[in-house]
């Protein structure tokens, strides 16, 4: 690898990027695929509901957003065009889920997230959007970041 880093990244990101996506190659999380592009600063990665869950067989797709200080500053991730209904998961694909923001840690990585948010898929009883998600969503408009957001994480359940 050369001595520059891609655009928008510091040298310590690209570096840890390139080596989560090597990984990931070599052995990538249960449910997961992550769609080869040449765009190490955005993940696309595709999610496969879980079997025996309300999501089997369901496909849903994941945008990773690296900030340029990863892996000390969490990546924004969202859902991408329909995402799944789910009492943590808004319509315009935010999701709730503190290791996302307040909980985040430079320790995890896209396999570790990827995980933690099959697991919120998996344990839902119901398939249902956040009772604020109106509000929430209208409250976004204008291409507002879930990282801007005050995430009030009261709800274990789900």
């Amino acid at each position: 690898m050369s001595s520059s880093s891609p655009k928008g990244l510091s040298r310590i990101a690209a570096n840890r990027l390139h080596k989560e996506l090597k990984e990931w190659q070599m052995n990538p999380p249960a449910g997961f695929k992550h769609k080869v592009s040449d765009n190490l600063q955005r993940w696309i990665v595709e999610v496969n509901g879980a079997p025996n869950t309300l999501y089997e067989n369901e496909t849903y797709y994941l945008q990773v957003d690296f900030p340029e200080n990863y892996p000390m500053e969490a990546p924004q991730v969202i859902f991408t065009h329909n995402p799944p209904l789910h009492p943590h998961i808004y319509s315009n694909g935010h999701i709730c889920l503190d290791i996302l923001y307040d909980s985040w840690s430079p320790a995890m990585t896209v396999s570790s997230i990827c995980i933690s948010i099959l697991s919120m898929l998996s344990s839902s009883t119901e398939k249902a959007r956040p009772v604020d998600n109106d509000r929430y969503v209208r409250n976004c408009r204008n291409g507002k970041s879930p990282k801007e957001t005050r995430w009030w994480f009261h709800d274990d359940k789900v």
